[in-house]
């Protein structure tokens, strides 16, 4: 059996450094017949641990009406994950906020208990019911049955979002952590979120970071995020407060690893608050958070769902609740990497780059230790001093240091200073790279004493991704060496032929190597394949590809809305069913797979009072999927069939089209009906929106283009 622990650094799998990467997915919020698609996605993304909350409203609703079917069926959920493949931390509350109506309370259960989150007996006595209820679904499944299960989460935010604090809080925790474990929850790995004044009850805590703050209360642009600075403090001041160093933390930084549960994978929108979050928002701050010394990186959420219906009310979190936000009634895209259909957007390649790395170089990573220097500005405010952090240790072997250096130019919606000919250097570590030039929105880092088969990288301007069979070593061009230009093109070379612009090895000691060197572009649609005789390739495509293992094969689906290119290394010596040869690139054989094709729309529209109502009709379709795409100007648009609420959506810019995909609405003919409410010039001082249109007028209510389209798969057996 595999085992798992944890010291003041990192945590262990079976007595090895681990660095994991986790994502967050709610099963309540996704359907069921497409859990094992996502999962194996996420799982593409280079996630190793699925987290997930268990929210009480979605299974008692009504008191002692428990429900556990259809997206509810968290059974089915762990099994999916299991067969997968795949470790999960199941967060099983009470109290969750997952911006769900009263955190996830049943209203009952407030009004019986109108104390809850304190140390009630009548309230404890309802959250063992909770807690025995849920193990029953997951009997079995925890890793000392031979089950995925290996940590458990307590609570969320208790102390810091209501609940107890000091001692009586500490008390609190303790008392649940005591009731899980009761109720049958025997795991590695218990952990409590800690940011902000949060008590822990000694659970391992796990922090959070989200690039903007769609809960502020400012309908202003925000000050710059201290989550792009090289920092030891743990406390994201959006979703903590504006502590000093370690103030507001209840648990000694000294005695646990610096783990995070929350990074924001994106954002979920709110009707007051309309932050956008991009791919480099994530990337940048995931970056941040390693060079700061994070040795484990959770995303909230990495996929994105739709709220289930209700039997009394719905279930987003409201303003009527007692929150102090409005969220979309269905919607829960939360523009993750994975988006509510299950379709990956710019944040999936942005954290792909890290999760491929982890997954080779991990292990070393998680055991460096983190030196910020002295002159590395912590204020976020700064805009013109150069962030720098470097991470190493000494080899036992070798007595050399090694490790990375991180830069990170990046800081969400201000513009960095640049910084040219700059010499990155560390006297203690003993190494001087070649000069770089960095820009404003640049963001890398960049190994020293880094192995290469047994070969040592004295530095490179190249930051690895993955090797290959330990024959080949994919890198990608992310830093600007002084007075030039990236890597134009993707590349594969001999070792000893390595462009000496980017990598200074010592002496060559085996030669044979590869050097794969690709262009950032190319790596962010990079993928890491093993076929079931075990040979590993790099694939490049802008497709959809996930990978599944069955019987001893893996099988490749592809996933695209056209005819697209796939660059591989090394060449197939047979050219597997699906794929077509193009030609040879650079040392990378291009194939070609996929289709287009059309999706039949008809549309009217028509005024309703101030609604503009859209009607779409759509044919039946073959294919993998379908999509219309409604690009709007208004305040919120809804979608209904047959009379019902199937999705919603809030106006965040005319950049950001809805796309609504059908299969999970059937793959017969549609007729959607699309209500669109204005947006009036007056919100402008209630409201916060990047990017606002111009009003002609008071008011703005129009479809500025509908487009619809067909995406096939195209599924590839190694």
């Amino acid at each position: 059996m595999t085992s798992y622990s944890f010291d003041s650094k990192s945590l262990f799998k079976d007595g090895k450094r681990w660095f994991p990467v986790m994502g967050e997915i709610h099963y309540s919020r996704y359907p069921e017949q497409y859990w094992k698609e996502a999962v194996l996605k996420m799982k593409e993304g280079g996630v190793d641990v699925i987290s997930s909350y268990v929210i009480w409203i979605h299974h008692e609703e009504e008191e002692n009406k428990w429900d556990w079917s259809g997206c509810r069926n968290l059974r089915k959920f762990v099994e999916v994950i299991k067969e997968c493949g795949m470790s999960m931390l199941l967060r099983i509350g009470p109290w969750v906020h997952a911006e769900v109506r009263n955190g996830g309370f049943p209203d009952w259960l407030l009004k019986k208990c109108p104390d809850a989150r304190t140390n009630s007996e009548a309230y404890f006595a309802e959250v063992k019911k909770l807690y025995e209820a849920t193990f029953e679904q997951v009997k079995g499944f925890m890793l000392k049955d031979g089950g995925p299960i290996i940590g458990v989460q307590i609570e969320n935010e208790f102390g810091h979002c209501g609940g107890l604090w000091g001692e009586e809080g500490e008390l609190h925790m303790k008392r649940l952590t005591q009731m899980a474990k009761d109720a049958g929850f025997d795991v590695p790995l218990y952990t409590a979120t800690g940011w902000g004044g949060a008590v822990t009850g000694g659970l391992l805590p796990v922090m959070g970071g989200y690039c903007e703050a769609p809960w502020d209360p400012r309908v202003t642009e925000i000050e710059p995020s201290v989550n792009y600075v090289f920092t030891y403090e743990r406390n994201d001041h959006g979703i903590g407060s504006d502590y000093g160093l370690g103030e507001g933390i209840t648990f000694d930084m000294n005695k646990f690893p610096y783990l995070t549960a929350e990074l924001g994978g994106g954002l979920q929108v709110t009707y007051k608050r309309r932050p956008v979050a991009r791919g480099k928002d994530i990337g940048g701050m995931s970056l941040a958070k390693m060079g700061s010394g994070c040795n484990l990186l959770g995303y909230y959420m990495y996929h994105g769902g739709c709220n289930p219906e209700g039997k009394l009310t719905t279930l987003e979190e409201n303003t009527s609740t007692g929150s102090i936000n409005d969220l979309p009634v269905k919607n829960y895209d939360f523009r993750a990497p994975l988006g509510e259909y299950g379709k990956p957007n710019a944040t999936y390649g942005e954290i792909k780059l890290y999760s491929l790395f982890l997954h080779d170089f991990g292990e070393f990573m998680a055991g460096t230790d983190t030196y910020i220097p002295e002159e590395n500005p912590v204020d976020a405010d700064n805009l013109t001093a150069l962030r720098t952090s470097w991470r190493y240790s000494e080899c036992k072997a070798c007595g050399k240091k090694k490790g990375f250096v991180f830069v990170n130019n990046y800081q969400r919606r201000y513009k960095m200073a640049d910084h040219r000919n700059v010499v990155l250097k560390n006297a203690d570590a003993g190494v001087d790279f070649n000069a770089v030039d960095v820009l404003d929105g640049d963001m890398f880092f960049l190994p020293f004493n880094f192995s290469v088969g047994k070969n040592n990288l004295a530095w490179s301007l190249a930051t690895p991704l993955c090797s290959l069979n330990e024959k080949a070593f994919v890198f990608y061009s992310a830093a600007r060496p002084a007075g030039k230009f990236f890597a134009g093109e993707s590349s594969v070379r001999d070792i000893t032929d390595a462009d000496k612009t980017l990598y200074c090895f010592d002496k060559i000691e085996s030669a044979g190597i590869k050097i794969i060197t690709l262009t950032r572009d190319d790596a962010l649609n990079a993928h890491k394949v093993k076929a079931g005789c075990g040979k590993e390739f790099i694939f490049i495509t802008d497709a959809a590809l996930y990978q599944e293992n069955l019987d001893g094969k893996t099988l490749l689906h592809f996933e695209t809305e056209k005819e697209c290119e796939v660059k591989v290394y090394p060449a197939f010596e047979n050219i597997p069913a699906g794929l077509e040869y193009v030609r040879n690139e650079n040392g990378f054989a291009v194939y070609k797979t996929g289709a287009s094709g059309k999706l039949a729309v008809e549309s009217s529209e028509k005024t309703e009072g101030e609604k503009l109502v859209l009607t779409v009709k759509t044919e039946a379709f073959e294919s993998e999927d379908a999509f219309i795409e409604i690009n709007y100007t208004g305040n919120c648009a809804r979608l209904y069939e047959g009379g019902m609420l199937k999705d919603d959506s809030i106006y965040i810019g005319e950049e950001f089209p809805w796309r609504i995909y059908l299969k999970r609405f059937g793959k017969g003919a549609h007729e959607f009906r699309i209500e669109i409410d204005p947006l009036l010039a007056s919100q402008k001082t209630v409201n916060f929106i990047e990017t606002w249109p111009d009003f002609a007028g008071d008011s703005l209510c129009r479809v500025n283009s509908l487009l619809s389209g067909l995406e096939t798969s195209v599924t590839v057996e190694l």
